[in-house]
C-alpha cells in the first residue's frame, strides 16, 4: 500500500518562512492511531505561524492603504474648500465692483443729463436774447420808417442802391 507512494518525491510547492528559507510542504494523512512525529508537527506549526504573519501583514497593508486614501481625500476636500472659498471671495469682489461701476455710471449719466439740460437752457437763453434784439431792431426800423414818412425824406440805405441800378 504505501511503499511506492513514500519513495516518490512530493510535487507540492515549498512554503516560505520568515527568514526566507524554504521548507518543503508535504501533505500526508497522519495515521489515526499514531501521534504526529515532531518534525511534521514543527512544519505544521511553522506553516500556521507563517499564515498568521501573512494575514497580519495583509491586514496592516489594507489598513495603511485606507489611511492613505483617507488622508488624500481629506487633503482634496480641503483644497476644494479653499478653492470654493477663494472663488466666492473673488465673485463677491466682482459683484461689489460691478455695483460700484453701475453707481458711477448712474452718477455720470445724471451728470451728463444735467449738462445737456444746462446746454439746452443756455441755448434757449441765447435764442431769447437774439429774438429780443430782433424785435428791438424791428421797432427801431418801424420808428425810423415812421419818421421818414412824417418828414418825407427817403432813407439812404442799401435798398436804394439796389433799385437805382
Amino acid at each position: 500500500m504505501g511503499g511506492a507512494d513514500e519513495s516518490e518525491p512530493d510535487s507540492q510547492p515549498s512554503v516560505p518562512l520568515q527568514n526566507n528559507s524554504l521548507i518543503p510542504h508535504t501533505v500526508s494523512a497522519p495515521p489515526s492511531d499514531k501521534l504526529v512525529p515532531p518534525k511534521d508537527k514543527d512544519v505544521a506549526l511553522a506553516r500556521v505561524e507563517l499564515e498568521k504573519k501573512l494575514a497580519l501583514i495583509k491586514a496592516w497593508e489594507e489598513s495603511e492603504k485606507i489611511k492613505a486614501e483617507n488622508r488624500a481625500y481629506k487633503r482634496l476636500s480641503a483644497i476644494d474648500s479653499w478653492e470654493n472659498t477663494r472663488k466666492a471671495s473673488i465673485q463677491a469682489q466682482l459683484m461689489k465692483l460691478e455695483e460700484k461701476m453701475e453707481k458711477k455710471k448712474a452718477e455720470y449719466g445724471e451728470l451728463m443729463k444735467n449738462k445737456i439740460v444746462g446746454i439746452h437752457k443756455q441755448g434757449e437763453e441765447k435764442k431769447a436774447t437774439i429774438e429780443a434784439e430782433r424785435r428791438e431792431q424791428c421797432l427801431k426800423v418801424e420808428e425810423t420808417a415812421a419818421k421818414y414818412r412824417a418828414s418825407g425824406f427817403t432813407p439812404k440805405t442799401l435798398l436804394l442802391r439796389c433799385f437805382s441800378g
